[in-house]
C-alpha cells in the first residue's frame, strides 16, 4: 500500500480540493490532534486528572463542549469525550493525561488520523444541512454553540454550530469526507 510510514497522507482526500468561496464557503480545516477519552465522570480522580491535563473541566451536559486556549473538549456521551488540540500538543497531552490518570479506569485513543473537519459557512448553511440532516437545525432548537452527533446524508457526523450564526464545522471520518464535500457542493451549486 505505502512504501513507508512517511508516505501515508496526513489529510483526507478533500485537502487537495480548492476552498470554495462566494455567498457560502466550503473548506477542509487544517489537521488537528484528536483524542477520544472514555471514563467515569463521577470518579473525582478521573475528572481532576482531565482538568489538570487539559486545562478545562469535562463538559457533562449533552451536546456541549468546553474550550481552553486552542483546545476543545466535546461531549460525545455520558462517559465519552473528544478533544481537539494542536497537532504539536497531541503527544505531550497524551503523556500528561496518562500520568495524571495512573491507575484510574480510563481509555485514551489518538484518532487524529480518523476524522477531518469540513467547515461550511454562509447564509444558506442551515438550508444546505437541512437537506440531509434529520435534526431540527432552527436556531431555537439548535442554538449557536451547540454540537450534536447525527447523520448528513449517509455519513455519521459531529455538527458544531459556531456563535456567529453562519458557521458549521462538520467532523466526519476521512473515508466519508469526499462524500460529505460532494453532498454539500451539489447543494451549493443548486442554489
Amino acid at each position: 500500500m505505502y512504501a513507508s510510514i512517511d508516505d501515508i497522507p496526513l489529510t483526507s482526500a478533500c485537502h487537495a480540493r480548492e476552498t470554495l468561496e462566494g455567498r457560502n464557503s466550503l473548506r477542509e480545516m487544517g489537521r488537528k490532534g484528536k483524542l477520544n477519552l472514555r471514563g467515569n465522570p463521577g470518579d473525582a480522580a478521573f475528572s481532576a486528572a482531565v482538568q489538570k491535563a487539559f486545562g478545562m473541566e469535562l463538559p457533562l451536559r449533552a451536546n456541549t463542549y468546553n474550550e481552553f486556549q486552542s483546545r476543545r473538549l466535546f461531549w460525545l456521551g455520558p462517559d465519552e469525550w473528544l478533544l481537539h488540540c494542536d497537532m504539536d500538543d497531541i503527544d505531550a497531552l497524551t503523556e500528561t493525561l496518562s500520568a495524571e490518570l495512573g491507575n484510574v479506569h480510563h481509555a485514551v485513543t489518538d484518532v487524529s488520523d480518523y476524522y477531518t473537519v469540513i467547515r461550511l459557512r454562509g447564509p444558506d448553511a442551515v438550508t444546505l444541512l437541512r437537506k440531509g440532516c434529520p435534526l431540527d437545525l432552527h436556531h431555537t432548537a439548535f442554538p449557536t454553540g451547540n454540537i450534536a452527533q447525527t447523520r448528513l446524508g449517509h455519513a455519521s457526523v459531529l455538527l458544531h454550530y459556531h456563535d456567529d450564526g453562519e458557521t458549521w464545522d462538520i467532523q466526519v471520518r476521512w473515508s466519508f469526507a469526499e462524500y460529505v464535500w460532494d453532498y454539500l457542493l451539489s447543494g451549493m451549486r443548486a442554489r
